[in-house]
């Protein structure tokens, strides 16, 4: 796969004084125009051999190109604020928005490389790293990005040469470091492992271009030229995907099934026996988040349900258990304009919290599968490829020592008609009705039919649906609790002690 990238490709000084002025001027107009049109981000990953001039095609592209729209990331080791998340938390909030260039060297390749060439994991898990990213740029692809990816090659002797060049040189000599040494005695495994990955992830949406990177010259011009033939591409002829338009919502079951109307609404509790389990399972909660084993852990909680079900009292009976400081909660409300310029999950990547740490989301990501479908805001395409983006959202988390608890809280027809025409009556509860909740109460069918698409598709053993019946209050928030200290106790058993 190399081969090509080792035939000594030479461009003359004059040659490329020539080029560069015209190709320069190009690039800053594809730029103003990506600018402002806004239609989608430029992801640009630049990998490969130490000593091939990552650093300095880089530097590059912010010198031919706008600075002030560029976002440039060099990732080296996770921090310690990174390493409490998962992997890909800190390349999500690294994403350009659309109208944006984002050029990355050390980017989410880096580790799976690296980790495997040392022998700190194996072949399986190698591989599903990369099942892992190809699943991640589709994501991003499928938003509309713009994804490039550069891997500069270097043969073993251009690298050992190089190396003593910069080495030699007075000026240069601070480039070398001690891990290019010990990477440069490691060529050979890492040529092989490298080759195995470009070959796994160079896909039709993103594909590779191996770059020769001996000569400087021959290197900026062939990605200038890449780039610009990209950008000025899609901004010049946008793709004609059938996915892009806004479909009508489909408004019959993708998989006929009906669990929702499996539920046992009458289910009660008692004004006494709901005082005596709150007091039981509120004491319990405090404790286990108190417990040295909960800073082990990521806590997040998902509220969805029907309009008027009971998200906000069940809320408030989990916070008051437990100290103001160990929990967040997030209102998810529609997207803002910044959010919108991001893929749809952006914005819910960035509240994930740190180890020791509750979070609460009343509402989440879950509304590109529910409101956005019914109400046409997608395309059907969107919310389709919706359900394993969301569930390769969650087993991140859960792989990152997350709890994932997600409930459903459901109530009937009729009991959300007597709720909303009470919130109406009573005056400080008037903040609690809205236009909006009327209309989506004539959309009640619809939105069962994919509450149950919903719950099929992404109940998984690492983060299951709790379908939990609302019609009494009590009920539900003792079930709430209940469950969500069976989880939490589960979970700190399997740590080590």
């Amino acid at each position: 796969m190399f081969e090509s990238a080792e035939l000594g490709h030479k461009i003359d000084k004059d040659t490329y004084k020539q080029q560069v002025p015209g190709l320069r001027e190009a690039l800053l107009d594809a730029q103003f125009d990506l600018a402002q049109t806004r239609k989608f981000p430029v992801i640009i990953l630049i990998g490969g051999v130490d000593g091939a001039g990552k650093g300095e095609t880089a530097n590059l592209l912010n010198e031919w190109m706008d600075p002030r729209h560029i976002h440039t990331e060099a990732f080296g080791s996770p921090s310690d604020e990174e390493s409490e998340r998962p992997s890909m938390w800190r390349f999500w909030r690294a994403l350009p928005p659309k109208g944006k260039v984002g050029i990355y060297f050390g980017s989410w390749y880096t580790e799976p490389v690296v980790k495997r060439v040392y022998g700190e994991t194996d072949n399986e898990a190698l591989g599903y790293s990369l099942e892992e990213i190809v699943r991640f740029e589709k994501m991003l692809t499928d938003e509309g990005a713009l994804v490039l990816k550069f891997w500069f090659h270097l043969s073993k002797d251009k690298q050992r040469e190089r190396i003593h060049s910069l080495e030699d040189n007075p000026k240069t000599r601070w480039r070398v470091s001690e891990m290019d040494k010990r990477h440069l005695k490691l060529y050979d495994k890492f040529r092989d492992i490298s080759e195995h990955v470009l070959r796994e992830t160079s896909t039709a949406e993103a594909p590779w271009i191996i770059v020769e990177g001996f000569d400087a010259n021959y290197r900026n011009l062939t990605v200038g030229k890449h780039v610009l033939e990209a950008m000025r591409k899609r901004l010049d002829n946008p793709e004609s995907r059938p996915h892009v338009s806004i479909a009508p919502p489909i408004l019959t079951p993708v998989d006929n099934l009906h669990i929702i109307n499996t539920l046992d609404l009458t289910q009660k509790l008692d004004k006494a026996e709901y005082e005596k389990k709150l007091e039981k399972y509120q004491g319990k909660l405090n404790l286990l988040t108190r417990d040295p084993k909960f800073r082990a852990l990521t806590t997040i909680v998902v509220f969805e349900g029907s309009d008027a079900a009971g998200k906000g009292g069940s809320i408030r009976r989990i916070t008051q258990a437990i100290d103001a400081r160990s929990y967040s909660i997030t209102p998810v409300a529609a997207p803002t304009e910044e959010e919108r310029a991001q893929p749809y999950l952006w914005r819910f990547w960035r509240q994930v919290p740190r180890r020791g740490r509750l979070a609460i989301f009343d509402r989440s990501w879950y509304g590109r599968v529910l409101v956005e479908r019914i109400e046409g805001f997608c395309s059907e395409y969107d919310w389709m490829r919706a359900y394993s983006e969301i569930n390769d959202f969650e087993e991140q988390l859960a792989g990152n020592n997350t709890v994932v608890l997600k409930f459903w809280l459901q109530i009937s027809k009729e009991e959300q008609l007597r709720r909303f025409e009470e919130r109406q009556e009573i005056s400080f509860k008037r903040f609690k009705i809205t236009e909006e909740d009327w209309r989506n109460r004539e959309k009640w069918d619809a939105y069962q039919i994919a509450v149950c698409d919903m719950i099929d598709r992404t109940s998984t053993s690492h983060a299951p649906w709790t379908t939990v019946e609302a019609e009494d209050k009590n009920f539900a928030r003792i079930k709430i609790l209940k469950t969500l200290c069976d989880r939490l106790e589960a979970a700190m058993k399997e740590l080590p002690e």
